[in-house]
């Protein structure tokens, strides 16, 4: 007997009731009424397959489960893990499950919304891609390049760069947050989707940038905000629309980096410099609002001032000197030292450095302002005809070789050249780098100075007398000497003779009595065939030896006091090297011989020129 049947027969009453059945009663037996009130009650409830995507209404929650009724004779539980991207799930709100088993081992209905998501994902993401519908999704976590965002139960990628238009520093922030997307790629064979929130904002923001833009106009003061900072400059968002500062346009004064002026999202005004419409470049200043740092230069700065600075820059040509905050005035590098050989502002200056300099030039209307540092010191030039006249002689110290010769410092500020002419009397020195060393002293004779120019000649060897007018007569041409070849060519070779001297001999010239040629440091006679000492050149042959031997003895010259030069010649060293005529007694005997027939002349000259006017 059925409850409705028991329900029934209790609000009867028992007094006998004319209208009741009893043989109607007796033929319904209790299985075949409970097997009709199964029926009724399973067709009231909904119908529902398994592996199916049905809906269902949530009607309890709590911090681990979501109950939710399909209809069906139980609810089922799903986890709340499943509806993270859902955080204001409430109880009487319509969601998708799918199920999975009507009834599992505690009769309870199994249901899943991440699968139900999962079955019907592609076709709404493949649907919002064509319509370019915007769709929501949960930011799940981080991952390289970006974030992993949950749409419709489909992981897709959020790259860094589209999250916002604006540079993202933290991307934590993000993180578990509700957010609105475009889908911008959807890649069929991977099944990868990408979206963007940059996207949304950008199409906001086109409006409102093309609103902004047609109002531009150069010398337009905006407020804006610092988006980003870079080594030449700094961005500014005006509203959807960026802009340019750049470094030189943010302040007055020379910095080294935009940091050092603002900051970013910092608020600030600037003024639009230049506008192009069709690359959308906007070019804006800073400093621009503020006055010219010149406008407020003291009027009583002039030229030949002496004012103090600070170095704010250093290049080879020079380096600028602020003198005021925004003011600022160069030092050529040639107007930092006396001294000539500083090439590079580098080697004097420094950036930080604190310095007085004197104002050279100052052009307020142009504003640029020429500085001077060496002028605050004497010119060492002044007076150097006193200091150094011709004729004086010095100790100086080795600066710099080059080629032709030795440039060497007198005094701070002052160098000479000593061309490798005037090194020696007799070495021939093919580079000065032979003859002495950088830093090393070296003594000096003062040949010219020319102060309009700034050069200095001078000599060495004018130290010592001129040995060449006594080897004039020493090695005249015809006289025999002994030399060792030094190094022979095709065209001859180069021949060491008494006193350091060198002379030359063509191939033909060195051959010897028995046909053959000469070796190098073999010592052999030569004649003499030419002597220029202007030049200091002096030609040789050891041909003309036996050549000359075999038809007639050398000719000798007899001088005043009965000794041949010939003579004088075999009585000095051979092999002396360093020759002045103080320190051989020879030379300077014959030396002093030469100018004594050279006062007889000149006096026996005079005779004759008195004689004739008489």
């Amino acid at each position: 007997m059925s409850e409705e049947q028991k329900k029934h027969i209790a609000a009867t009453p028992l007094t006998g009731d004319s209208s009741m059945n009893w043989e109607e009663l007796e033929n319904n037996s209790p299985a075949e009424q409970k097997e009709h009130d199964l029926h009724s009650y399973e067709s009231s409830l909904a119908s529902i397959a398994e592996n199916e995507v049905t809906e269902g209404t949530v009607v309890g929650l709590n911090k681990r489960e979501v109950i939710i009724n399909v209809g069906f004779k139980s609810e089922g539980i799903v986890s709340i893990n499943e509806f993270r991207y859902m955080p204001d799930l409430a109880i009487g709100d319509k969601v998708e499950v799918y199920v999975e088993n009507q009834e599992d081992a505690h009769g309870q209905l199994i249901l899943s919304h991440r699968k139900a998501r999962t079955l019907k994902a592609w076709d709404r993401v493949l649907a919002a891609y064509e319509n370019q519908e915007i769709v929501k999704g949960f930011i799940k976590f981080r991952t390289k390049g970006g974030m992993i965002v949950d749409v419709f139960g489909i992981e897709a990628f959020l790259p860094g760069s589209q999250i916002d238009i604006r540079p993202i520093r933290d991307y934590d922030i993000f993180l578990e947050k509700t957010m609105e997307f475009k889908v911008v790629k959807i890649n069929h064979e991977h099944k990868n989707i990408v979206v963007s929130h940059k996207a949304l904002i950008e199409a906001e923001l086109e409006q409102q940038r093309l609103e902004i833009i047609s109002h531009l106009e150069k010398g337009q003061v905006l407020e804006g905000v610092v988006k980003n900072i870079t080594s030449y400059g700094v961005f500014v968002d005006l509203g959807g629309v960026d802009g340019l500062v750049h470094i030189t346009d943010l302040a007055w004064g020379r910095i080294n980096h935009p940091s050092e002026v603002v900051e970013l999202d910092q608020k600030l005004n600037v003024v639009i410099l230049e506008y192009d419409p069709e690359k959308k470049r906007i070019a804006l200043g800073i400093k621009q609002l503020t006055p010219h740092p010149w406008d407020s230069l003291d009027t009583n700065i002039k030229e030949g001032d002496t004012v103090h600075g600070k170095i704010v820059l250093v290049t080879d040509y020079g380096a600028f000197v602020e003198i005021a905050p925004g003011v600022e005035g160069l030092v050529h590098v040639s107007e930092i030292s006396w001294n000539p050989r500083l090439k590079s502002a580098s080697e004097f200056l420094k950036v930080g450095d604190e310095v007085d300099t004197k104002i050279l030039a100052l052009d307020r209307e142009a504003r640029k302002m020429s500085l001077g540092i060496k002028q605050l010191k004497p010119d060492p030039w002044e007076g150097i005809e006193t200091r150094y006249p011709v004729g004086s002689k010095h100790v100086a110290h080795v600066r710099n070789f080059t080629a032709f010769g030795i440039f060497v410092e007198v005094e701070e500020g002052i160098d000479g050249l000593v061309h490798v002419s005037d090194l020696s009397w007799t070495k021939k020195i093919k580079h000065p780098e032979q003859f002495t060393k950088i830093g090393e002293p070296i003594e000096v004779v003062v040949l010219g100075v020319e102060k309009e120019n700034r050069k200095l000649s001078l000599g060495h060897k004018q130290l010592e007398e001129n040995p060449w007018e006594v080897f004039e007569q020493i090695f005249a041409p015809g006289t025999t000497h002994e030399g060792t070849i030094l190094e022979i060519s095709d065209k001859g070779g180069t021949v060491a003779l008494p006193y350091g001297l060198e002379g030359f001999a063509t191939a033909k010239n060195l051959r010897k009595a028995d046909g053959s040629m000469p070796l190098a440091e073999e010592k052999l006679p030569f004649a003499v065939l030419e002597f220029n000492k202007n030049s200091h050149r002096i030609v040789l042959s050891h041909a003309r030896t036996y050549q000359e031997g075999e038809r007639r003895e050398q000719p000798r010259s007899e001088h005043k006091d009965g000794q041949s030069t010939q003579r004088q010649i075999q009585n000095i060293n051979l092999g002396q090297q360093h020759t002045t005529l103080g320190n051989i007694p020879e030379l300077a005997q014959l030396h002093t011989q030469l100018q004594t027939e050279t006062k007889d002349e000149r006096r026996k000259t005079r005779d004759e020129r008195r004689e004739t006017k008489d």
